[in-house]
């Protein structure tokens, strides 16, 4: 019973803190990403205005903002690093993307002067809010002499952080007016667009390009975070049937348990044959017996692991208090404690797949104590 109520605890702790990590994951991409990106095929969309209007008739659309996006560096009195500069639209972006939610520092009140840039980024070369940065676009203009980049002067007016290293160190606001003259555009890279229901982003993208036509393309939050989430699903897979294996092992101490009583019980068993019980009544008594076992765990490990995986902050500080370490450490994973979320579709196969091994695990030792033959039993042992 106990290994049976470890297996079902240790998975459904495991499964919730992966799920909380996916959560989080989630929720910090999305801070920064739009959960739809529209573009051409020829490089921009020339007319934005006409597919915001197109995005509008669709129901699941909540917002959409255009954006320009491009590389470029990033010099302050600290160094010069290379960055993902992105142009938005103060008036639009922020019902698409939850930049001011992940503020930490100054105002995300952007004008053409203003920049926004990444904690990491910012500690990387020691950058304040309202220091100056100046930021260099790879086009320029060509002369005798070569090309000369283009380079423009902006006050930091804030500074965010997603909780993810990459966005973290090289992501850089300006306005779409500061970006189409510093990258020397006259069209957004594209529209980004925010849907109610994360998870229909998909149809909305065919809906939409069905709106637009042909030479546009669409790509949905989970197709531009397609691997990492493809990873995390095949590690919750695989923790899934190496933990089952837990609740095998101990269904084979039911199967173990049982036979030891069968054999212990002949007397007994041929005494109730004897007596006029049934092949079928014997079967369901130790059935019974086997699945009382393995119910028990069940619910032992149900109950432990659901209080487990919702009090996992309190057990890590536990934890770090009796063995003085650090089990998260902020500078490495970006969060404190554990994330979990427990999934209630998950806990219900584990609960069901337990049950189910531990049924099987009866059936043996039952088909051989119901086909004990009293006489012979009777005659060696009476």
């Amino acid at each position: 019973m106990a290994g049976i109520a470890i297996g079902v605890m240790a998975l459904i702790v495991v499964l919730s803190v992966m799920n909380g990590f996916e959560k989080d994951i989630k929720a910090k991409l999305l801070g920064t990403q739009s959960h739809i990106v529209i573009s051409h095929y020829e490089g921009g969309v020339r007319d934005p205005r006409g597919v915001e209007k197109a995005l509008s008739t669709i129901d699941q659309v909540e917002a959409a903002t255009p954006f320009i996006l491009s590389q470029g560096l990033v010099t302050s009195a600290g160094g010069t690093s290379g960055a993902v500069i992105r142009g938005i639209d103060p008036q639009s972006a922020y019902k698409v993307i939850r930049l001011k939610d992940i503020l930490t520092k100054g105002t995300a009140d952007l004008d053409d002067s203003g920049v926004l840039i990444g904690s990491e980024l910012a500690a990387s070369q020691g950058i304040l809010v309202g220091d100056a940065v100046t930021l260099v676009s790879p086009t320029g203009t060509v002369t005798p002499i070569g090309m000369i980049p283009v380079s423009k002067t902006f006050i930091v007016r804030g500074v965010f952080q997603t909780g993810m290293y990459e966005f973290d160190s090289s992501m850089v606001y300006i306005t779409m007016n500061a970006a189409e003259k510093l990258f020397m555009r006259d069209a957004p890279s594209g529209v980004e667009v925010k849907v109610k229901d994360i998870y229909r982003a998909e149809e909305v993208a065919r809906q939409a390009l069905g709106r637009l036509g042909e030479g546009y393309w669409a790509k949905t939050w989970m197709d531009m975070n397609k691997s990492l989430f493809s990873a995390l699903r095949l590690e919750k897979t695989i923790m899934f049937i190496i933990l089952m294996f837990i609740i095998l092992v101990a269904a084979f101490s039911i199967v173990s348990t049982l036979i030891m009583l069968v054999m212990e019980k002949r007397k007994e068993i041929a005494i109730l044959k004897s007596m006029g019980a049934t092949t079928r009544q014997i079967l369901g008594i130790f059935v019974t017996v086997g699945m009382v076992i393995g119910t028990a765990g069940t619910a032992a490990g149900l109950a432990l692991g659901l209080l487990l995986a919702r009090n996992m902050n309190a057990v890590v500080r536990i934890v770090e208090f009796a063995f003085r370490i650090q089990v998260m450490p902020k500078d490495v994973y970006y969060i404190t404690g554990l994330p979990t979320a427990v999934d209630p579709v998950e806990v219900a196969s584990i609960v069901a797949a337990s049950l189910v091994l531990c049924f099987a695990a009866t059936i043996y030792p039952a088909r051989q104590a119901s086909r004990q033959d009293p006489v012979e039993v009777i005659r060696y042992e009476g």
